[in-house]
């Protein structure tokens, strides 16, 4: 039977929490480097700590749970967060600050890949996007929430104070992992208790024979990496670049900030509606069903958001592109599932993150190379263009790796 309440409360749960925590942090990073005497340039650079230590930790984190296991990683991490949370409320410099913001995002990484394999590791291939897309739209939730919570921390005292929400969420994400037990209890053979499991499961490691390094995960799979990988990439700095072009595109029209997060707002309310049906559509049907219209409609935001002048026009192309990343909800984490081996599948995450973080990383640069060149616009059509280069990789790479790409695919492999 599938352990629904062990995934929501040893995933959702803490996820939604944790994500809360992070999404109060991300407002009041670069005025509390202000604070501390910062420029905004350099403010801006401690703000970007926290997705380069995410990038920089994604390979490590995947070493880390294939050896303390999945769930030990998220404790692990969650601690570590409410560590640099802390220590981002308490401190009295920039180098303090950036520190603490950079173990943020490697704490993040830890966390987001140890609960990815533990949900590819009980979830059946036939149920997994619904499960991972749910995951996904859990991330959005928490995101979403995590700057009003912070707002009401902060309301009438200090920006910092933000920062002791992080604490608290930390801690209690870390506190409901240790309370939940790994399965349900009618899952355990009878006469076994949780102690005796849990010494079988620690001699077993020990007499195990050593797993895959992460040179062995490489060497083997760099085929799929460098073929469906180049479609994580695009995928992700599509997406990316989705938290760039409508702030920058508002500065340029000359709206107000006020005006510019209202609609930033209502392009998250969208995305945020679609992230159960797109994983029923993609267990039902298979993965390029979400893929390539998500990426189609992305790109086609991209290219209609510079033909916009008013308001009404930018609200349109906003919620069309928050359509289109509501669509694409889990759809990079469920094929990395896909085509994950069981051995070394935590250290072949960890690579899928990073073509997927380093993406995410791409797309707002690739916007900011058209704005240094004298066109804001150029640089949005270049990541409408992404969209239909992303489009073309899924189509291309997606049916060699997963069985899953659509029926076609699963009647090949004897599975519909």
């Amino acid at each position: 039977m599938f352990p629904m309440r062990t995934v929501v409360l040893g995933a959702f749960v803490p996820s939604l929490v944790f994500d809360i925590g992070t999404g109060a942090m991300l407002p009041i990073i670069v005025p509390t480097a202000v604070g501390l005497g910062s420029d905004l340039a350099t403010a801006g650079v401690v703000a970007a700590l926290l997705p380069v230590g995410q990038i920089l930790a994604d390979l490590p984190a995947g070493s880390l749970a294939a050896k303390v296991g999945d769930r030990t990683a998220q404790i692990m991490a969650g601690s570590v967060a409410a560590l640099a949370f802390l220590g981002a409320f308490l401190a009295p410099g920039l180098l303090t600050l950036g520190i603490a913001v950079a173990a943020t995002g490697a704490a993040a990484a830890v966390f987001n890949l140890a609960r990815h394999s533990y949900l590819t590791e009980i979830t059946p291939p036939l149920r997994r996007a619904r499960v991972l897309s749910t995951l996904a739209g859990v991330h959005r939730i928490g995101q979403f929430l995590g700057p009003f919570a912070g707002a009401l921390v902060i309301h009438g005292g200090d920006v910092r104070n933000g920062f002791l929400l992080g604490v608290g969420a930390a801690v209690v994400a870390t506190a409901v992992l240790v309370g939940v037990r790994e399965t349900a209890p009618g899952d355990r053979p009878p006469g076994e208790t949780l102690r005796s499991r849990t010494a079988a499961r620690r001699e077993a490691r020990r007499s195990a024979p050593a797993g895959p390094t992460l040179v062995g995960v490489l060497r083997e799979h760099r085929r799929v990496f460098t073929s469906l990988g180049v479609a994580v990439l695009l995928v992700g700095a599509v997406r990316g670049a989705r938290q760039t072009v409508i702030p920058l595109w508002g500065e340029h029209l000359g709206l107000d900030a006020s005006t510019t997060s209202l609609i930033f707002g209502l392009a998250g309310g969208v995305d945020m509606l679609l992230f159960y049906p797109a994983g029923k559509i993609m267990d039902l049907y298979g993965r390029l069903w979400i893929g390539v219209p998500s990426m189609l409609v992305m790109g086609l935001s991209m290219v209609l958001l510079p033909f916009t002048e008013t308001v009404a026009g930018v609200c349109v192309a906003a919620a069309l592109m928050g359509l289109g990343n509501g669509m694409s909800s889990g759809i990079l984490m469920t094929l990395g599932s896909d085509v994950s081996p069981a051995a070394g599948r935590a250290q072949f995450l960890g690579v899928w993150r990073v073509l997927q973080d380093s993406g995410s990383a791409l797309g707002p640069l690739v916007v900011s190379a058209g704005a240094a060149l004298g066109s804001i616009a150029v640089g949005i059509w270049a990541t409408g263009a992404l969209g239909a280069a992303a489009t073309g990789a899924l189509v291309r790479w997606v049916p060699r790796w997963s069985v899953h790409a659509n029926r076609t695919t699963r009647r090949r492999a004897g599975l519909a």
